[in-house]
Order: structure tokens, then sequence, then C-alpha cells
């Protein structure tokens, strides 16, 4: 009974699910390839010949009860975060003196109550949760690359000690915060957790025990089969990948001995019921329909919306400068003129303004006067006519360049008038007198949608 069809795809596979990770049941399936998986499947010897049954090579039950056929096959389903102790822990944690923290402590009673139950359920596959030392040394130690003599660069030393696990939070303590929210003097590590993106995972290893039967619980012979990670957002990512369809995964192991092993993981998790999908349907209704007005409620109720068939004009522009006038001190007086039918604007809108004072900077052969001066108006057009030729007038904008002198005498400039464009950009004012004054425009038009946009002039 051969395998010819070995899976060599050892890399990870991501995938994301909606449902609480501690529905996850993984079944794996764990079996050493010997001489003896051939015998079993050999013909029976014909009677009359004279020949040896091949039963009779088969290995006999030991002292302990078991046989080694029935040790080197083993079929174990893991839940997630389910802790499964090795031979190496059982050992370990029999002796009270080798438990150092609360965990250990609490590994020793499980095991001691595993003893004087039915006993273990596994004998060499077992688990590494996101809570035991394993896990932590596993993430510092990990390699970047597949090369076998790989060195570390700055960045990966750097990186080893930023955990993406989940962490201990308090906030909150007796309904003060706990935590500063300036530090004055950082520490290393918080810096390194600081300016790293860390997202929060919680790590799970399934391990097996390949030693030689007989012994059992030596850290050489333990082998990663699967490693889970979950991360808040529901994202799963296995590695090696759900065998499925494919053939099995294939360990040899390294020593005296060279053992071939092979072993299966599969998704077991039990499906949910119509009925609790309906459940969760509505409860993932009920969430969007608060969420929806969670968001109504930071609009409230001030948010004007427009009037069906009427047109709101939003202009934002800012007098920019003006150049190519003959003397200093220069300011602009303007005014939007809104055209007689069907426009309008608020009471308290404000359509003209006058800039400050400015003196002319020398640039090349002219003299620039910078205002950098802004101003905001809004207006509405109420749209009676529905026919294609009815095209609404737009409104005007007239400016008019005055100049101060020393004896506080105005002078007219220049002047100019330019339609509102429709698109944002810049502007250039230019009337009979052959000099201009620049404008910048942003320009929104808004509909009974409500939806500004944007163009350029």
């Amino acid at each position: 009974m051969a395998e010819t069809a070995w899976s060599t795809d050892t890399g990870e596979a991501v995938y994301r699910s909606r449902d609480p990770v501690r529905n996850l049941r993984l079944r794996v399936h764990l079996q050493r390839i010997t001489s003896s998986n051939y015998f079993r499947y050999q013909p029976a010897a014909q009677p009359g010949k004279d020949l040896i049954d091949l039963a009779t090579f088969r290995p006999q039950p030991t002292a302990s009860g078991h046989r080694p056929d029935e040790d080197e096959e083993e079929e174990v389903v893991i839940g997630w975060q389910e802790k499964l102790f090795s031979q190496f822990e059982v050992d370990l944690y029999q002796n009270e003196a080798a438990c150092q923290s609360p965990l250990d402590h609490q590994y020793r009673q499980e095991i001691l109550k595993l003893e004087d139950s039915d006993g273990r359920k596994n004998r060499r596959i077992f688990t590494y949760t996101d809570s035991d030392r394993y896990t932590n040394l596993e993430e510092h130690c990990q390699k970047m690359t597949t090369a076998a003599s790989e060195i570390p660069s700055f960045l990966v030393e750097r990186m080893a000690n930023v955990r993406r696990r989940r962490q201990d939070r308090r906030g909150m303590e007796g309904g003060i915060l706990k935590s500063r929210v300036v530090t004055w003097e950082p520490s290393e590590e918080f810096v390194r957790n600081s300016h790293v993106i860390n997202t929060p995972l919680q790590t799970m290893y399934i391990m097996a025990d390949l030693g030689p039967y007989g012994k059992l619980g030596y850290k050489k012979y333990e082998h990663v089969l699967c490693t889970l990670k979950v991360d808040s957002n529901g994202v799963i990512t296995v590695k090696p990948d759900f065998t499925g369809l494919k053939g099995p995964y294939r360990i040899e192991t390294e020593g005296e001995k060279q053992e071939l092993w092979k072993y299966t993981i599969d998704n077991v998790s039990s499906l949910a019921q119509p009925e609790e999908e309906e459940r969760e349907q509505r409860v993932f209704k009920d969430l969007y329909s608060r969420h929806k007005e969670y968001l109504s409620s930071l609009v409230g109720t001030d948010f004007e919306m427009t009037v069906p068939g009427a047109l709101r004009l939003f202009v934002n522009g800012e007098v920019v400068s003006a150049q190519g006038y003959e003397y200093d001190n220069l300011y602009v007086h303007f005014f939007v003129e809104l055209p007689a039918t069907n426009w309008s604007s608020p009471a308290f809108q404000q359509l003209s303004g006058i800039t400050q004072t400015c003196a002319t900077k020398s640039l090349g052969m002219d003299k620039v006067a910078y205002f950098s001066y802004p101003f905001t108006f809004e207006a509405s057009f109420l749209h009676k006519d529905e026919s294609d030729d009815a095209l609404p007038a737009w409104p005007v904008l007239y400016c008019e360049v005055l100049s101060l002198d020393f004896w506080q005498r105005y002078r007219v400039e220049g002047y100019g008038a330019a339609v509102l464009p429709a698109t944002p950009g810049p502007s250039w004012s230019q009337g009979p007198c052959g000099r201009g004054c620049g404008v910048c425009w942003t320009v929104w038009r808004g509909s009974a949608s409500r939806v500004p946009f944007t163009t350029c002039w």
C-alpha cells in the first residue's frame, strides 16, 4: 500500500470566517509507513501449501497493553486552543518542583485528573496553545526564508522582538484611565510596540512525537504538523493547508533509523443548522440597522437637504494677486451679481467684499500685489422649466482694482467682469484697460442628491 501522491505544497493558506473560532474542529491522522503496513494487505497463505503465514511475523502486544501497530497510527479530533499533553509534559508536570508558574500548576492538576480517569486520548499527537512557552520561542526564532544557512538581517533581528499576539489590555480601572496619554521617558519595548502595526494574533501548534516505540517524551523527536493563527478580524491562517482531496503530507525523521510518517489534516467543523443561520442573519440585520441609526445620529438633524428640482451653488474663492498696475498700495473691490430670474441667496449672505491694501512687489518687469484673500458664498436656483433649451443664466463676478496714494486718495486702476466658472481652477479677470486680477476658484454644485462635483475653468 505505497503512497504515490504525496502533497509537497506545505505553504500556508488563509481563510476568513465570521463564525466564532471556538467552533473550529480539526481531524489529524498520523501513521508510520513501515514494512508491516504492507504485510497486512498480502494474500493469505493457501491451505495445503508448505508456507508460513505472514501473521506469524506480526508483532505481539507488549506488557504495557499497547500493540506497536496501534502505536504507529493515531487519529485525534482537536478543537481551537484545546490542550493535549505530550508524554514529555506528563512526565514533567507530575513533579511538583518543576511547576513554576500558575499555568504549570494548572497543567499539573489537569494531568493528575487524567491519570485518575481513563487517561489521555492521545499518545503521539499533542498541542501547544497560545499560552505555552513553546509559542513564544517559536515566534522569536522563526526564519524569514527557506534557506538552511539563513543569516538574519538587521530588520529581522529588530522585528523578532515584536510579538504579534494578543496582550492584556487594562484600559479603565476604578473609573480612572490607567495608561498615560504622553510617555515622557519611553522604553525601548514601548517604542517598538508603538511604531509597528501590530495585529493581535492567537497561535496554536499541532505537534507529533515521532520517537521510537517505548521512547516517547524526548524533545528531539517533536515535529510540527500544523500551525494555526487567528487574528481579531476573523482571518485564519493554516500551515500547511487542509489535506482535502490532496495526498497526505510526509515527514522523514533523521537519525540512525530514518522513519517515514504520513499525516492528514481535515476540517471537520460542524455546519450551522438552518435555524442558526437564520438567527445569525437576523442578528446581523439588527446590527447593521443599529449602526445605520448610529451614523444618522452623528449627522444630526441640522443637515439641510436641497429642495427637489433646485440647484445649490457653493463657491469658495481666493483673490490671489494683481499685476501690471502703475501705482502701489492696491486693493480689490468685488461683488457677485445674481440673475434676476429664479436665483436667490440667503438673507445673511454677503455677495461683495473688499481685500486688504497691499504693497506691490517687483516681479521681472511688472509689479505684483499678492492679496491671498479668501471668500465664499452660496446661491440657489429653482429650475421651473424642464425643457432642454431652458438653460439658466449664470452669476457674474465684477472686480474693481483701486489704489491708495500718499494723500489718502482713492483711484480706480482697473475693472473687469467674469462669469462664475462651473469648474474649479485659476481665473484671470481682465478689463478694458488691459490689466488683470487673478482669482482662484473652487466651485461646488449640488442638486437634489446633494452630491458636489468639481471641474476646471
